[in-house]
């Protein structure tokens, strides 16, 4: 059976884009969620990188930890690849990983000329235990213990739901802690929940994940909105045609109604809330359920399993109907599409915007292996300007004495202006934590602690500002 890798980042920054991992944890198990091997590794902040005050303080990572860890961000990125390599053919898994680790995990590899996209590729698949644990919850409500919030919903944050199921979890936000707080919840959800568990095992890859979508005529899956968790009976009308999501109807809805609607009316029909034609995330890990689950929830058992097969196999025959909404999901992401395009976007957040080639994928290892004094002409080998960019930004983090002067000047001068810049950035800048850091001082007035480790911040920032202002 496959393994199963349980891991997490703590960061600086919740910014996935230009936040920097601090601390990486990670676990590799087997299909018992057995270890059977870890990785753990902290590193200090690049040059340039300016962390958010109340990130430090979630993480417990003062400056005076990051000053005194060795390890540099490249250096813990290398060792990590180093395991994770060695860790194939298995199922990435993390707690909201999917929106965020993964999100910085990809970014991270990006900027620092790996390939991206690890937990999809070599035989590795992805799963995100928090969305595994609501849709246990929605079908199982019995299967694990949760807070309850003011507004009567059922808490699923790790830190709240870890020690009401009896697990140790003092050192909450702590990357390792973390990791194995999330195995502990993961043998309690595969103990309690064992057919959402065997389900979640069958979407962890996105071609496997369509085709079950598409090949059931109904099938039950869960959306979280207004702080819970509902179930949804739907059927597959169409591929989106140009971001090749699953579109969906929800079958609550009587397909006839929309039948007889032209175009123009069945556009504005669509934008209506609650959608009726629902977006699925197969390459994100949904969980896919039969049908039948979704008949303890008022809202479909009142209509019954044979209604909803009825107007399933109704919209599955109505070519028409089907044509119509691929058409209006087509023109709308056209208008999408010109609107984005004018946007600037910066090499720290094109991931998306460009794959990267074959040819230059096969230059990043070189890169990786050669010596400081090496890798510089190793960098113009790559055609994608942006690659080239972030060789030339680790040589300035690692051996600035490796650059050409010209080159580390310019690199020097464009993190100074980035990092003390007074407008309003999509980066985090010097000015900004002094922001915050006067708003967390008035927040946390009477907390002594967070109060000392704000002053050391703030010298920490000083610091910073210092350096970055020679250079200005």
């Amino acid at each position: 059976m496959t393994n199963l890798v349980f891991y997490d980042f703590e960061t600086c920054s919740s910014n996935v884009s230009y936040g920097q991992i601090i601390q990486a944890a990670a676990v590799l198990v087997n299909d018992n969620l057995q270890e059977l091997d870890r990785y753990e590794g902290r590193c200090k902040l690049s040059p340039g990188i300016i962390p958010e005050a109340m990130a430090l303080i979630v993480n417990k990572t003062s400056p005076a930890v990051l000053k005194k860890t060795n390890l540099s961000h490249y250096q813990m990125i290398r060792q990590m690849m180093e395991k994770f390599n060695q860790w194939t053919n298995s199922i990435y898994i993390g707690y909201n990983s999917i929106n965020f680790d993964e999100e910085f995990l990809r970014r991270t590899l990006f900027k620092n000329l790996d390939y991206p996209y690890l937990t999809v590729t070599n035989g590795n698949e992805r799963a995100d235990l928090f969305s595994l644990a609501r849709a246990c919850h929605l079908y199982y409500p019995g299967c694990i213990k949760t807070p309850i919030s003011d507004k009567n919903n059922p808490v699923f944050k790790l830190d709240k739901l870890a020690p009401m199921n009896g697990i140790n979890h003092k050192d909450a936000h702590s990357a390792i802690s973390d990791v194995l707080a999330t195995v502990e919840i993961a043998k309690i959800l595969k103990k309690n929940a064992p057919n959402v568990w065997k389900a979640s095992l069958m979407t962890t890859n996105k071609d496997k994940t369509l085709q079950i979508i598409k090949n059931e005529l109904t099938f039950s899956t869960d959306f979280f909105y207004y702080g819970k968790c509902f179930p949804f009976v739907l059927t597959f009308v169409c591929e989106h045609p140009q971001w090749g999501y699953p579109m969906c109807f929800d079958l609550k809805g009587d397909p006839n109604h929309y039948f007889k609607l032209s175009l123009n009316e069945l556009k504005k029909e669509l934008k209506k809330t609650p959608k009726i034609i629902r977006t699925i995330k197969h390459k994100k890990h949904p969980i896919i359920m039969n049908s039948s689950y979704a008949m303890n929830f008022d809202a479909y058992k009142n209509i019954g399993l044979l209604k909803l097969q009825e107007r399933a196999k109704l919209i599955k025959n109505n070519k028409d109907f089907l044509k119509k909404v691929s058409q209006i999901l087509d023109d709308e992401a056209s208008e999408k599409k010109d609107f984005d395009s004018q946007e600037d976007i910066y090499p720290e957040e094109s991931i998306y915007k460009k794959f990267t080639t074959k040819e230059d994928n096969a230059i990043m290892p070189k890169f990786h292996k050669a010596n400081w004094k090496e890798k510089f002409s190793i960098l113009q080998n790559f055609k994608d300007e942006r690659l080239k960019y972030f060789g030339k930004k680790i040589l300035y983090e690692e051996s600035p004495e490796s650059l050409p002067e010209e080159e580390y000047n310019l690199i020097h001068k464009e993190v100074a202006a980035r990092v003390l810049s007074t407008n309003k950035e999509k980066w985090n800048t010097i000015p900004r934590t002094y922001s915050e850091i006067d708003t967390l001082r008035n927040k946390f007035k009477d907390d002594k602690e967070k109060l000392e480790m704000l002053n050391e911040i703030n010298s920490y920032i000083q610091e910073m500002e210092k350096v970055y202002e020679k250079a200005s």
